[in-house]
Order: structure tokens, then C-alpha cells, then sequence
């Protein structure tokens, strides 16, 4: 897998991707496989050269039984017909065998390219897919994304696969024929040539008319595509409130888009072989005419005709395929357009440097002891970083692209080895604070510290894995309790997996389901019940063992009977950690050491929970509200 472009501006970026065309931006991506592109493409060529050769055969057998014993081959001491023609037949089967060797390698060795190239482009487009932030998703559909990440990177493989060896020995029976033409009958080959500049005239301008027709194809089934995958997410959501029509009316649409952007496309292509074999018995009838015409006048020999008549039609008629593989060419280089540009796509948040290593969670008696080098360690840094877990927000300022400031001139402290609890009303910015700590988002102005260090000098890599994340909005894969719990942390044990499901409460109702730890969940944890998908999270962060945990709203969507068990648990995994609640609930909260209080992105109170309530502002308003002391 390539690594990751450098960064680049949004600018540069397109001016390099228009500026180039789809196929010397395909080529110059597979510049790594030159040595099996070339084997490949000589294999096709001598398997086209092997090809050639039964015309040239035939008309040497014509010349032998006219001639005889005065025939071409009587030159290298064969007098007999028989011998002669014995001979033939041995280069014949030599021919044949060399042709069907070539065959099976061109074919074997292209289709091997086409599948590596596939497997390389679409890892190192998802590879690149991955490093881009969250605004570049937000402006995109998963659907589309799965159009390039699929369909597009298979289309470009199906040409590969057979369209690159067509094109290739188009021009070397091109090459060939000619030159054999030339040799045997100048004046006749300007006839059978004649159609050939019209003939290439015609690919090039059917290429300039068929490209953007494909391109609108491309963009029709990626449109379809993303609804297809919007209305399999929410296919709960369409039969709840039974919509099912609308959406069928709706993919009708879009499918029938889809079809008439094929249809236009088809129209202009499937009139390229039509016209082909049209200029094809021009050329076949010159030389049929012409030719005979000059063995009659004793010009030429009539082994000579016949090598000109039957190797014409190798010549021409294979031109025919040329609308099929034309076809091809232009739904690949469509392809190919659309799954470079998003490798173009600039990777702007910088992926800094300091290293931190493995990070787990520090005893409370060590957080005040500086930051030692781990002895003996054969690294390329010189130093292990343990992460205390102290994190600052300096006048730290942020906006969504398009949109009002979500933070202003926000400055908090979080003490390494505490619980800080961040409430407001929604949209307040207290998710943005995780986005913005996690660095899913680059801040725009300000700075934010973890342990004194700049969090864009850490390694992306680094900084989210000294965190654990349990989101209100709980992502389970489709696969086993037991594939879940230990994503993230994919060597640990059996043991370390049920220990972490105990810390969590989830380990009684995992034995009540059917399989155990081995029951499927279902995609998105369908399978599971809110609260079962939420202490499932949390087994996942206990397990990773973080020196920073995150817990944003996570008891939010969840009955009394479940928080009450999530709570306990998260008392047992807040010790002696750095732990960062934004919660809607303040009993989430009550018990943290420092609570901040947000409002258009601000933070307007700060204090324990005691402090709150006596100073009688928003906290003490919210916490009146939620619990019912509130006047009706």
C-alpha cells in the first residue's frame, strides 16, 4: 500500500487533477507494475505475431502446389510437393502451439495485473478515504463513496482484463500487415490501408463524444447508489412510517436517470461498429479487386494474393471490436477519473510527530511524577511519553465550514486523574469539544494542550489512542459480542474480554443470549437493546484502558434501570483516570470534580455541583428542571 500524498492545497489539488487526462493519470499510478505490464504486453504481441502467421502459410501452400518444384520452399532444398508440404504442416503445428502458449500467458498475466491493480487502488483509496477529516463525509454520501470504493474501481478492472490486450494487438496486427503489405505489394496496400485514417479518425472522435456521456453515467449510478444505501440504514425508519412506496418512487427515478444516461451512451456507441465495417469492405474490396487485377496482369504471384486476401481480413475485420473495446475504455477512464480525484482529495490536518507510544492508565500516586525514558528501548524515539491526562483549552475558537462560530474564546482546564463534567443546553459545543480534543476537527484559532504538548504536534495515531470514546450514538460491526468488545484492542485475551464485560454489567445479559459471547449483533448492533449496545461500548473503552476517557451523553438514550447499572460501572473504570462527561443528565454528572457549564459555545459557570446550585444560575435552573423541583 502506497502511503499517504503530502499535504497539498485545496488549489494545487485540482489544478493537478484536471490538468491531467484519465489515462496518463491511470498510468502514471501503475507506474509501480512497469515489469508486468511490459511481460504482459509482449506476451500479447507475439501471441498476435503466432496469429498472423496461418495467412502467410496459406499462401506459401498456394505457392507450393502452383509452383512446385519452383515453389519458395524448393529454395531450401524440399523438391517434392510432399515434403514440402509435410513441412508446412510441421510449422503449422509449431505456430499453433506457440500461439495457445502465448494466449494462456497474455491472458493469465493481464487478468492477474487487472485483479492486483484493483486490490491496490481500492486499498489505497480507502487507505486515503480513511486519513481525510469528518467535514469531507459530511459533504458526501456513504453510497457514493461505496459507488468509487466498488463499482467504479471494478469497471477499470474489466478493462484492464481484456480491453489493454485488444488494444494492443490492434496495433500490432496494424504494424505487421502493413509492413507485410509493402513487402509483397506496394501498390495494392495504399488500397487496403485507404480505410485506416478514417478508421482512427473516428475512435479519437467517438472517444471526445462518448467521454462526457460517461461520465454522466458515473455520476447517475453513484446518485442511486447513495440512496440505495441511505434507505437500507433507514429501513426501520421507512417501514415505521410506512413509506415504503415513496422510496420505491423515488429509486424508480433515479435508476430510470441511471438508464436514460446508459441509453444516450449506447445510442452514439453502438453506432461506431456500423460505420467501421463500412469503411472495412472498402479496404477488403480494393484489395480483392485490385489485387486480382494484378495477378491476372502478372504483377504478383497468386501465393502473394493469396497471403494479401486472408491477411486482409485479419487486418480489418478485428477493427470491428474496436466499438466494444472503445466501450470499455471510456467507462473505465470515467472510472478512473472519479477514483483518482478522490485520492487527490488534500489531507489537510497535519499528522504531527511527537510519538507517545502505547499509552494505559496511570496509578493517581504517579500523575505528579515526571515524564521518564523507558530504559532499553530500541525505538526510533528516544523517549516512552506516559500520558498524564492533563488537557487545556486555550481561547480556543471553532466553526463548521459554512457556518457560525460553534466556540468562542473558549479557555477550560481538565486535571490530569479527574472527572470533569461539561453540560449545556443542545448545541451548546459540548460534542465539539471531543471532535475538536480527538482532532476530528482542526480548531481555528487558539490552542489545545494534553500534558503540555500541543496536541497537533501528536501523532493523530498517538493522541486518539491515549482515549477512549463511549458516544451516546453507540457503533457496533456487524459480527460477534466478542469482536466487539476487543475492536480496538484485537490481542487481548479471553479472559481480559469477560473481565472488561463485568467491569461494563454486561457480562449477565451476553450469557443470556443465545450464542454467548459468540452471538451475532447484527449490523449496528440491531440485534441489541439500547442499553446492551451501551455497556457494550463501555467494555470496549474498559478493555482499551486509557489514560483519558471519554463519555459523551452516554446514558442519554438509555431507562432509569440501565443508567443506574452503566453508572456503576463507570465508577469503577473513572478511577484514577482523567474523565471528560458531557452529559444532558446532570445525575450523570453530580459527582464530578469539576462541572463546566456551556452556552453558545462559552463557558459561562464552572464549580462542583453544590457550587452551582448555590450560585442559582443555569446549572441550578437545569438541575430544578430534571429533578421536578421546578414551580408548574
Amino acid at each position: 500500500m502506497r502511503s499517504p500524498q503530502p499535504l497539498a492545497s485545496q488549489a494545487d489539488q485540482k489544478s493537478r487533477s484536471t490538468s491531467k487526462q484519465p489515462l496518463k493519470r491511470l498510468l502514471a499510478y501503475a507506474s509501480n507494475y512497469n515489469r508486468q505490464i511490459q511481460l504482459a504486453s509482449l506476451c500479447s504481441i507475439l501471441n498476435k505475431l503466432f496469429d498472423l502467421a496461418p495467412p502467410v502459410l496459406i499462401g506459401i501452400a498456394v505457392d507450393t502446389v502452383v509452383k512446385q518444384q519452383d515453389s519458395l520452399l524448393a529454395n531450401y532444398g524440399l523438391t517434392s510437393v510432399s515434403s514440402q508440404l509435410i513441412a508446412l504442416a510441421m510449422i503449422s503445428l509449431v505456430i499453433w502451439a506457440f500461439e495457445s502458449i502465448f494466449e494462456y500467458a497474455f491472458a493469465r498475466l493481464w487478468r492477474n495485473l487487472a485483479q492486483t491493480i484493483q486490490h491496490d487502488l481500492r486499498l489505497d483509496a480507502y487507505s486515503h478515504l480513511q486519513e481525510l477529516e469528518l467535514a469531507f463525509f459530511e459533504e458526501r454520501s456513504t453510497g457514493g463513496l461505496m459507488s468509487i470504493l466498488s463499482d467504479d474501481i471494478n469497471q477499470l478492472e474489466r478493462f484492464l482484463d481484456v480491453g489493454a490486450n485488444e488494444v494492443i494487438q490492434t496495433l500490432t496486427t496494424i504494424i505487421v500487415v502493413g509492413g507485410i503489405f509493402m513487402a509483397i505489394a506496394p501498390e495494392v496496400a495504399w488500397w487496403s490501408v485507404i480505410p485506416m485514417p478514417f478508421i482512427l479518425w473516428g475512435s479519437i472522435a467517438f472517444q471526445g463524444l462518448l467521454a462526457p456521456r460517461y461520465a454522466n453515467v458515473r455520476e447517475k449510478v453513484s446518485l442511486m447508489n447513495g440512496q440505495l444505501s441511505n434507505n437500507l440504514s433507514g429501513i426501520t425508519t421507512i417501514k415505521s412510517f410506512t413509506t415504503e412506496d415513496y422510496e420505491i418512487s423515488r429509486i424508480e427515478k433515479l435508476s430510470d436517470k441511471y438508464r436514460q444516461s446508459n441509453r444516450r451512451a449506447i445510442a452514439l456507441s453502438a453506432a461506431f461498429v456500423p460505420l467501421i465495417r463500412i469503411l472495412i469492405f472498402i479496404g477488403f474490396v480494393a484489395t480483392l479487386v485490385v489485387g486480382g487485377l494484378q495477378v491476372e496482369a502478372g504483377t504478383i504471384a497468386v501465393g502473394s494474393y493469396s497471403v494479401m486476401v486472408f491477411i486482409t481480413q485479419r487486418l480489418l475485420w478485428p477493427l470491428t471490436r474496436l466499438g466494444e473495446t472503445l466501450d470499455q475504455y471510456q467507462r473505465a477512464m470515467a472510472s478512473t477519473n472519479r477514483v483518482m480525484d478522490l485520492l487527490d482529495q488534500p489531507i489537510t490536518m497535519h499528522p504531527g510527530h511527537i510519538d507517545l507510544g502505547e499509552q494505559h492508565a496511570i496509578d493517581a500516586k504517579n500523575l505528579a511524577q515526571p515524564l521518564t525514558a523507558t530504559n532499553g528501548e530500541k525505538k526510533e524515539r528516544s523517549a516512552q511519553i506516559q500520558i498524564r491526562g492533563e488537557v487545556n483549552f486555550e481561547q480556543v475558537s471553532f466553526a463548521y465550514p459554512s457556518s457560525p462560530a460553534v466556540i468562542s474564546d473558549l479557555s477550560l482546564q481538565i486535571p490530569a486523574g479527574q472527572t470533569i463534567g461539561i453540560v449545556g443546553a443542545t448545541g451548546s459545543g459540548k460534542s465539539t469539544l471531543v471532535k475538536l480534543l480527538m482532532r476530528l476537527y482542526e480548531i481555528n484559532s487558539g490552542r489545545i494542550t494534553l500534558d503540555g504538548m500541543d496536541i497537533s504536534e501528536i501523532k493523530l495515531r498517538d493522541l486518539r489512542g491515549c482515549m477512549g470514546l463511549v458516544s451516546q450514538d453507540v457503533f457496533l460491526f456487524h459480527g460477534s459480542v466478542w469482536e466487539n468488545i476487543a475492536y480496538g484492542s484485537f490481542d487481548a485475551s479471553t479472559e481480559a474480554i469477560e473481565a472488561a464485560a463485568k467491569i461494563a454489567e454486561a457480562d449477565d445479559f451476553i450469557a443470556k443470549l443465545p450464542h454467548g459471547y459468540d452471538t451475532i449483533v447484527g449490523e449496528r448492533g440491531q440485534k441489541l437493546s439500547g442499553g446492551q449496545r451501551q455497556r457494550l461500548a463501555i467494555a470496549r473503552a474498559v478493555l482499551r484502558d486509557p489514560p483519558i476517557l471519554i463519555l459523551d451523553e452516554a446514558t442519554s438514550a438509555v431507562d432509569n434501570e440501565t443508567e443506574l447499572a452503566i453508572h456503576r460501572s463507570l465508577e469503577k473504570i473513572t478511577a484514577n483516570r482523567t474523565t471528560i462527561a458531557i452529559a444532558h443528565r446532570l445525575s450523570t454528572v453530580r459527582n464530578a470534580d469539576r462541572i463546566y457549564v456551556m452556552e453558545h459555545g462559552r463557558l459561562v459557570e464552572q464549580g462542583t455541583h453544590d457550587q452551582l446550585n448555590a450560585m442559582s444560575g443555569i446549572y441550578a435552573e437545569l438541575w430544578r428542571l430534571q429533578t421536578g423541583q421546578l414551580a408548574s
